[in-house]
């Protein structure tokens, strides 16, 4: 639109007013002195003038966005027509969208259409422009539409926020230790992301005292959910608003010292949260790029829960004894197997925290070390730097130790050189996966260790599951048929009628039923026998025939004695020990 050279007066006072002004004026919608009694009104009371505009009366918001689209020469838009669901979300953030009403609609060709009630507002399109690199096309709407919508969609956010967390929750920014100084300043003076940081807080706070394992938070198209896992099944705890998951994600990757810039590869860090005085709680935060968004993944790791003791594993006395009998032997190799999930490094602590004693020296391996005990020299394995588990048990050779720990054996110099460390004066405890106790040894043997080396290093091996403990407040008895019982797996002594099964009911005090999680083992010592049938390469069958006539209890015979003694129910065995 061209503006007059021409000195006179009234080009000179049109000359003031903001583009929108100008357009009215020159549309004959609005006077010349109306368009200025409006815009020093607006000035003085600091409000933008198409609000003071639209609020005075003198042109509605109807005729103003027409008008803006045919001196703009840009598309009308209904914006009670939109589908909120259906818009992008964070082209153009939260604080800038409100201050400035916009809204964006799509992106096209490194360009952004951007709907707006001002579109002569040339600060608003700089920092568009500056916030998301591409340039701006202008819709317009009516502004009374466009301020209702912006209301509804982007504050809602917040308040949904606010009312999840409470008004009143106290965020202790000290508490998480892992968060650089800087980042606190920030978050503290901006007041927008508090709603943010509080609600972090009391995920964690409440994952711990609902005795969760893991935090899951999922971005999805048109949803964000938070799910815990709490005595092995997942949850979904809370539904957050999904505008908040990049400051979440944000907020988490800071606290861990990640990489905050970088979406595009997966990420894996710490955290800590202070209790109290004596109490610190740490996080393993894991990031994964998904189609919508960062999932990302906290497990909670407890020190305290290496120092419950052996008994509170759920051992049964004879697998108690077979364990801290293999642990007291000098030189060897044990190793515990199981799959992800089932408290394989918490036997191993359980072990370490018996052994941690101020005349021994324990070194160990893991990717990445999930419990700190002190006295115990642990490293995290890092591939990228060529610290790998070989490279580590090479180097702690050269240290003197008595005892090592390998978070897991994975390939065949990794064994082979824990086999040699084992055969060598001291006692190696690690990691396998395999199914159960029996078809470790054929694992070992598959990834091409010798029979002599396995038989003459492996003094143990323990399989385990973790099986949800029945709620002793509810549970109730079950009448389950004796062929059931039978099929399950219990011997026809077992079914003499001295013994009740119970199921879940669920209470205020528990989960369904459930109320923590209780270990599974098969304990299986390496005897004479065992070692005859290994040298003879013989297979997985042939050794779980000969450990049945040991005496070692496989999986599922272990679950079931858990069953006779009211500790879980049928089917929980049934599921975690599916064979």
């Amino acid at each position: 639109m061209a503006v007059s050279d021409s000195p006179s007066k009234d080009t000179m006072s049109a000359a003031v007013l903001p583009g929108v002004g100008r357009a009215l004026v020159m549309a004959g919608k609005l006077t010349q002195k109306a368009a200025e009694d409006i815009y020093r009104k607006a000035q003085a009371s600091q409000r933008n003038f198409v609000t003071e505009l639209t609020e005075s009366g003198v042109v509605s918001a109807a005729d103003l966005a027409y008008t803006m689209s045919q001196a703009f020469a840009a598309p009308l838009v209904d914006v009670d027509a939109l589908d909120p669901q259906r818009l992008p979300r964070d082209l153009i953030d939260a604080k800038l969208a409100l201050k400035y009403r916009l809204l964006a609609l799509s992106k096209r060709n490194g360009r952004l259409l951007v709907v707006t009630a001002d579109p002569s507002d040339h600060e608003a399109a700089e920092k568009v422009k500056f916030a998301t690199q591409m340039g701006v096309e202008w819709v317009i709407a009516e502004s009374d539409k466009l301020s209702r919508f912006l209301e509804t969609t982007l504050k809602s956010a917040s308040e949904a926020m606010e009312n999840i967390v409470g008004g009143d929750f106290e965020f202790d920014e000290a508490s998480l230790g892992a968060a650089a100084q800087e980042e606190q300043d920030t978050a503290q003076s901006d007041v927008e992301d508090a709603p943010v940081v509080r609600f972090l807080h009391k995920m964690l706070v409440d994952a711990f005292n609902m005795r969760a394992s893991d935090l899951h938070f999922e971005p999805y198209e048109h949803t964000y959910r938070v799910r815990f896992r709490i005595d092995g099944e997942l949850r979904e705890i809370v539904s957050p608003p999904p505008a908040i998951k990049e400051k979440l994600a944000s907020r988490i990757k800071v606290l861990s010292r990640l990489d905050i810039a970088e979406k595009r590869v997966p990420q894996d860090g710490r955290m800590k949260l202070k209790l109290g005085p004596d109490r610190v709680i740490d996080f393993r935060v894991s990031t994964l790029p998904t189609l919508f968004g960062e999932k990302i993944v906290i497990r909670i790791l407890d020190p305290s829960s290496a120092k419950l003791g052996i008994d509170a594993l759920g051992y049964e006395p004879i697998e108690k004894e077979r364990l801290l009998d293999a642990i007291q032997r000098p030189y060897g190799m044990i190793l515990v197997t199981g799959p992800t999930g089932s408290g394989k490094t918490v036997s191993l602590y359980t072990c370490l925290n018996l052994l941690n004693k101020p005349g021994v020296n324990i070194a160990t391996a893991e990717d990445p070390s999930e419990i700190n005990l002190p006295g115990v020299n642990q490293v995290n394995v890092n591939e990228r730097a060529g610290l790998t588990f070989a490279v580590a048990l090479r180097a702690f050779l050269r240290q003197d130790p008595d005892i090592i720990m390998v978070g897991e054996i994975r390939d065949l110099e990794t064994a082979d050189i824990a086999i040699k460390a084992a055969q060598t004066g001291h006692l190696v405890l690690s990691t396998l996966h395999t199914n159960d106790a029996p078809t470790t040894l054929t694992r070992m043997r598959n990834m091409g260790i010798a029979p002599f080396n396995i038989a003459s290093s492996v003094i143990l091996i323990t399989a385990q599951r973790l099986g949800r403990r029945l709620c002793p407040q509810c549970k109730t008895p079950i009448d389950i048929p004796r062929e059931t019982l039978a099929e399950a797996g219990f011997d026809e002594s077992d079914l003499d009628g001295s013994w009740t099964p119970y199921k879940p009911v669920g209470c205020n005090a528990c989960n369904n039923g459930y109320k923590g999680r209780v270990g599974i083992y098969e304990v299986m010592p390496i005897t004479e026998e065992l070692q005859r049938i290994i040298l003879a390469d013989g297979s997985a069958l042939d050794i779980a025939a000969q450990a049945r006539r040991d005496g070692v209890r496989s999986l599922r015979e272990s679950g079931l004695h858990k069953v006779r003694l009211g500790v879980t129910s049928l089917e929980e065995v049934l599921a975690v020990t599916n064979q």
